[in-house]
């Protein structure tokens, strides 16, 4: 019997079993009556992701929060900043529900940017660095930009923003009044006043087959996303996390939130650069790496790694890591890749851990505490074990719809991530392609990231990507663009043999295009609809 009681006692369940984690992962200190009431009173007055930064503080003024090209700050250090970039605005004009949008780079100003405005009670919108000005100015009319955080070298790329209340720089080389640097330096001590609304935050989607759209979400107000997590991965407080990824992405800024609560260091960059990365793990002693596919790919090509025996945690995210850029991590770092299914609509929805990955390379795991997975047919039924079907995911941190209107597909509550995939009778999930990408060749169903998994595994390839054509005779037929790695060589007809070998006839590429490059976005996604359709 199941109905509205069972499903609090179950909610109250995974509360509690949530906050257990929490106690296990040493994120809960001991803390003096003066200094739990004033955490109390900054929730009050900032809410949680407003007073995240003062309660970290709080717990460890001391402790180095983050570790940029500009070296350490402390917890302390961040939050004195965030205030002061905070009561600047106030003073400036800046009410709660204002649109501040931050168009930075992983580094210090980003987090003054974004505690600020959290301070404030703004509504923050996260802009992705790799978008060109037109796209740039088409995002922010869109969602209502006020005011506007930028890095100096986006000056060009942002000028035709409409900005009412100003722009600021983060990262520059030259002084000048609107900078986030002159608002700390006219800081007075005096934290910003409590604002009349709790702050939201919009992230992008990354746009990969059109236009982003702002994907709107208010503060948790539940520990059963980091049960999850948890749950899965063994992410533990007062560690150091390198984060490769950009802070502006769902997985980079989900992991400076987890850093927070953690009360761990977070290593960041401007840019990523493979080599620094693994220079970074080993003089920082790094326990958790968080990167995208291809970053963990150009890290492996620099050829042999070093063991790292304190390196317990390799997060990957943002798109499909592939049964054999898997087992190459695996073989190179040992059993500590994270394997993390999920979308800026949906949060997370699957881990795969590293016993998971051994077993079955290619699946990204089975689903989370406090998730639901279905796999349903075009007509909303589920199917069983090893038939693909469209994937729907359910769980508290589900976004509330893109703020320009529109939201997914909804089915018993739960959501469409846009996703076709299966589970394996063990309940790990694989992702067989986008719904939108599938190619239908001759009556013949086939998803192009089957064919990019046997492409990758070519000892010449470096990446690969696949698309469908139209053609006259098949209704569409498929095409695949190769990157040779260094020094090596390949013709067509090697790729279609080695295809031919390991896949069904109909779904070796009729084409195939030789590119220096494949198009991605700025946190590693390919854009195939940049790629050649003609």
């Amino acid at each position: 019997m199941t109905g509205p009681l069972t499903g609090l006692a179950r909610r109250a369940g995974l509360e509690l079993w949530s906050a257990g984690l929490l106690l296990r992962s040493g994120v809960v200190q001991p803390l003096s009556p003066g200094r739990l009431a004033a955490m109390i009173k900054a929730l009050n007055n900032y809410g949680l992701m407003g007073a995240g930064m003062t309660i970290a503080a709080l717990r460890d003024p001391g402790g180095v929060a983050i570790i940029d090209e500009l070296g350490p700050l402390s917890f302390g250090e961040l939050d004195r900043r965030s205030d002061a970039v905070a009561a600047g605005w106030r003073r400036r004009g800046l009410q709660p529900g204002t649109g501040v949008a931050v168009l930075c780079r992983n580094h210090r100003g980003f987090y003054d940017a974004v505690f600020g405005a959290a301070k404030c009670g703004a509504r923050l919108i996260l802009l992705n660095t790799g978008f060109g000005p037109d796209q740039l100015a088409d995002v922010a009319d869109r969602e209502g930009v006020d005011l506007l955080v930028h890095d100096e070298e986006f000056t060009d790329t942002a000028a035709g923003i409409d900005v009412p209340m100003g722009r600021f720089l983060a990262w520059h080389t030259d002084s000048g009044t609107d900078t986030l640097d002159q608002l700390i330096a006219e800081d007075c001590g005096v934290p910003p006043p409590p604002p009349r609304t709790r702050p939201k935050i919009i992230i992008l989607t990354s746009g990969t087959t059109g236009t982003p759209k702002g994907a709107a979400r208010s503060e948790p107000h539940s520990l059963i996303p980091v049960g999850g997590l948890f749950g899965k991965v063994p992410f533990r407080a007062r560690q150091v996390t390198e984060c490769a990824v950009p802070l502006f992405h769902s997985l980079g800024f989900s992991q400076a939130m987890m850093a927070l609560v953690l009360g761990s260091t977070l290593v960041i960059r401007r840019t990523f650069d493979p080599r620094t990365t693994l220079d970074s793990l080993r003089a920082n002693r790094a326990t958790a790496l968080i990167v995208v596919p291809i970053m963990l790919r150009r890290m492996l090509e620099l050829g042999p790694v070093e063991p790292f025996s304190h390196l317990r945690i390799i997060f990957v995210g943002g798109s499909q890591l592939g049964a054999g850029l898997c087992r190459r991590a695996l073989a190179v770092f040992g059993p500590v890749v994270y394997n993390m299914y999920g979308s800026t609509e949906v949060a997370f929805a699957t881990i795969a851990t590293p016993d998971d990955l051994a077993a079955e390379p290619g699946c990204v795991g089975t689903v989370v505490a406090g998730s639901v997975v279905r796999i349903l047919d075009t007509a909303g039924a589920p199917v069983p074990a090893g038939t693909p079907g469209r994937i729907f995911v359910g769980n508290v941190m589900q976004f509330e719809g893109y703020t320009g209107g529109g939201a997914k597909e909804v089915v018993d509550g739960l959501l469409s991530s846009g996703d076709v995939g299966h589970f394996d009778l063990a309940g790990r999930l694989f992702i067989d392609g986008r719904d939108d990408e599938m190619v239908i060749s001759g009556g013949e169903k086939v998803f192009p990231s089957e064919v990019e998994d046997a492409l990758e595994r070519h000892p010449d390839i470096a990446e690969a990507a696949v698309i469908g054509v139209d053609d006259v005779e098949f209704g569409q037929r498929l095409r695949s663009f190769v990157v040779v790695k260094p020094g090596r060589s390949l013709t067509a007809d090697d790729v279609k043999a080695y295809v031919a070998q390991r896949l069904a006839r109909f779904k070796v590429p009729r084409d195939v295009v030789f590119t220096a490059a494949l198009p991605r976005n700025a946190s590693g996604k390919v854009l195939k609809r940049l790629l050649d359709r003609s």
